[in-house]
């Protein structure tokens, strides 16, 4: 028999259970942000109308996850504006960052609103899309108010 196989195997019950532990505390949390998600979204300011002589209003969405860093602020959402009955409206533009504004054409209330994926790393396979252009299923959404004048 070989004398390199009988100290193996004599070392082997004693440092198998350290492999093994090992193994385990690097594949648990190793990485956090994997299982990390998106629980709620909040808009602020909740109501607003653009200051005279200004057309714009900042919109700044906060998101709330799972694991830190929560919160975020600002939370990179997608951004869109509807009329009141949900309908799609070009009286109002808001861009990548949350900036609405009011075009001429533009008077009343307006609903913005601010989304995005509970999980990142999940597509969304529902077919339902909402006024937001928001999947039916894995986003989270959160609306506000601009009245134009």
């Amino acid at each position: 028999m070989n004398p390199h196989a009988s100290s193996f195997c004599s070392l082997f019950p004693k440092i198998f259970p350290l492999v093994v532990a090992a193994c385990i505390a690097l594949s648990c949390g190793s990485n956090p942000s994997n299982n990390r998600q998106l629980q709620s979204i909040s808009v602020s300011p909740a109501s607003a109308s653009p200051q005279s002589g200004n057309t714009t209003v900042q919109f700044t969405a906060t998101g709330v996850y799972t694991a830190a860093p929560t919160p975020v602020t600002p939370l990179q959402a997608n951004w869109a504006a509807v009329i009141p009955s949900g309908g799609p409206t070009t009286a109002v533009t808001i861009d990548a960052n949350g900036l609405a504004q009011c075009t001429p054409a533009a008077s009343g209330v307006y609903s913005i609103g601010a989304w995005d994926l509970m999980d990142p790393t999940l597509k969304a396979t529902c077919a339902s899309i909402d006024v937001y252009g928001a999947p039916g299923c894995n986003a989270v959404l959160a609306t506000a108010q601009l009245t134009c004048p």
